[in-house]
């Protein structure tokens, strides 16, 4: 069954109703109206996530364990004001900036809060359930953000659940359009900036950050904005070194362009503007920590979204990035990490795209060391894939580089992978394009290939699946085939 169509959606009193009418007018049991409800409104396409399943009459909204959290939350929120608070239907609390927190009891409250924050998580954490849907429908967004506002001056401990619940909040475009339209961002910015040497703190607002930008242009524009590049280099140049793993995250979101909503993305216009304030530069020294630092592999995929042109990624070669990238490669091959050997080979290839780094990358041993990485994760296509991508830029106008890319076994590598793995359309398809780029300046390489029986397994992909198509086509005209469209 396909999603529910855009836009189809159902009050929960309208959806009570409905089960209410089939056990009194069509006389059903309880658990059958229900149910009747539920796949009757799915089928005509409803979207029923956030709608608590409750039969009126034998159980209520109120029974539910997200609305009773909430429910106490709104409690506790009404004693952090100095006034009183207006309410509206089911809207929480307006907190404004001058709201105190000297209304809340001490110990009493301030360990409700928490206790509420930290079960509405665990409520929320659970897969299988609609828990996050129900909060959020049910002002979860706006409550626990304005939480965070009234708590920003004191109570480090509720803060930290709080920011944590609103981050598992933050899941849909709907849920972060409400956090911007509750001035979420600029909460949790002055949050960062009041709390910049705590970790704890600062873990749970930039996984708020990611969380938010998601998928969400606007709010990528908010962040920047509110200039969270410069809070962002002022953390990770600080005396104490972090390992907050949603710093990079966050990082990696901001400068993402996944909104499907706008036809042109300011991410690229942001990269350039974290690199011009100087975010490489620490961005490299993680990488030179090496595949034991629990921030290396977050910092290598944050560094490949920063690298989005030459300029910059001849910075990040500047500051010993090719050299630590290589040096990871090295030590991703003794210990079998393949979490650190995607992330490093994917860096690279992104590195690899400006034709000094190339040549950095070749003169350091590059080729012999993707070798010996190939030989490490032989059984895993996905590491092998990103090996080849590497070697497939590496070549690209550039003969001599495909030379010494035969001579170190990637002809051999590209046949045995394609041999390996035939159901793997991905793989295969990279594979054509690197041998293109080995054959297409490069006669010499063409006779190496061909005796090697690289045609058949090409022709193989080129029917088995239709990604490879093209690129198997371009690959057999430039090993020099006539009959490379058959």
């Amino acid at each position: 069954m396909g999603p529910p169509k855009a836009g189809r959606t159902i009050s929960q009193n309208a959806f009570e109703s409905l089960v209410k009418e089939n056990m009194e007018d069509l006389g059903m049991e309880p658990d059958e109206a229900l149910e009747d409800a539920i796949q009757t409104l799915t089928l005509q396409g409803v979207d029923l996530s956030g709608i608590v399943k409750c039969i009126p009459g034998v159980t209520s909204v109120k029974d539910n364990p997200v609305i009773q959290s909430l429910d106490g939350l709104r409690s506790i929120a009404s004693k952090l004001v100095a006034c009183q608070p207006q309410l509206e239907d089911e809207n929480v609390p307006t907190i404004s900036d001058e709201a105190k927190v000297n209304a809340i009891k001490p110990t009493e409250d301030l360990d409700e809060l928490v206790l509420l924050l930290d079960k509405l998580y665990a409520e929320c954490c659970i897969e299988t359930s609609a828990n996050t849907s129900i909060a959020t429908r049910n002002g979860g967004v706006e409550v626990v953000t304005a939480l965070c506002s009234a708590l920003s001056e004191g109570f480090e401990r509720p803060l930290v659940s709080a920011l944590k619940t609103l981050a598992a909040f933050l899941h849909d475009l709907q849920s972060t359009e409400t956090f911007r339209q509750s001035d979420g961002p600029k909460i949790v910015v002055t949050i960062l900036n009041a709390y910049s040497q705590n970790e704890n703190i600062l873990e749970g607002g930039f996984a708020v950050v990611a969380a938010a930008a998601t998928g969400n242009e606007i709010l990528k524009e908010s962040f920047m904005e509110l200039k969270i590049d410069e809070l962002f280099l002022q953390i990770m140049t600080g005396e104490t070194k972090t390992n907050i793993q949603s710093l990079y995250d966050a990082l990696r979101v901001l400068l993402t362009p996944d909104d499907n909503r706008v036809l042109a993305s300011q991410v690229f216009g942001y990269a350039r503007r974290f690199a011009k304030i100087g975010i490489a530069r620490p961005l490299v020294e993680v990488i030179h920590e090496g595949i034991s630092s629990p921030r290396m592999v977050s910092a290598s995929i944050a560094l490949k979204t920063l690298a989005v042109n030459e300029e910059i990624c001849k910075s990040i070669a500047e500051y010993g990035g090719i050299d630590a990238i290589l040096h990871c490669i090295d030590d991703t091959s003794k210990q079998n990490n393949k979490a650190a050997a995607k992330a490093c080979c994917s860096l690279l290839s992104k590195l690899a795209g400006s034709d000094a780094n190339k040549s950095i990358i070749v003169q350091s041993g590059g080729l012999d060391r993707l070798m010996k990485l190939a030989s490490t994760f032989s059984d895993d296509p996905s590491v092998l894939q990103e090996i080849i991508s590497i070697i497939c830029i590496l070549s690209l106008r550039a003969p001599d580089n495909a030379a010494l890319a035969i001579e170190a076994g990637a002809g051999d590598l590209a046949i045995q992978a394609m041999n390996k793995f035939p159901g793997v359309p991905q793989l295969q398809r990279q594979s054509c394009f690197m041998i293109r780029n080995l054959a297409v300046r490069n006669p010499e390489n063409r006779t190496i290939l061909l005796n090697n029986g690289v045609e058949k397994i090409i022709r193989k992909a080129k029917e088995s699946h239709e990604s490879c198509k093209d690129a198997a086509v371009d690959a057999l005209r430039d090993l020099g085939l006539d009959n490379y469209n058959t």
